[in-house]
């Protein structure tokens, strides 16, 4: 199956989560966070600066998680229209 090409708007919603989470981690290390959530420092950089505007649904869970984040407010965030 071929993933069909991301738009401008799925790149708009990457970089809101990707800032969410960076100011949800606040003065934790990019590292410490990783490693809690069982990814790679790497992954969580890609996230955070929207390099990854698509993340997988249990990568942000486990996110979520350790960084105490509901996860209906990432969506509440993500879905915003350009408008807000």
């Amino acid at each position: 199956m071929v993933r069909p090409p991301l738009t401008e708007l799925d790149h708009e919603r990457g970089n809101r989560l990707g800032n969410l989470l960076r100011q949800a981690r606040g003065e934790r290390s990019m590292v410490e966070v990783a490693a809690a959530a069982g990814l790679s420092a790497e992954t969580l950089r890609k996230i955070e600066t929207g390099r990854v505007p698509t993340p997988a649904f249990f990568t942000i869970a486990a996110l979520a998680a350790v960084l105490n984040v509901s996860l209906d407010v990432l969506a509440e965030v993500c879905a915003q229209d350009r408008a807000a």
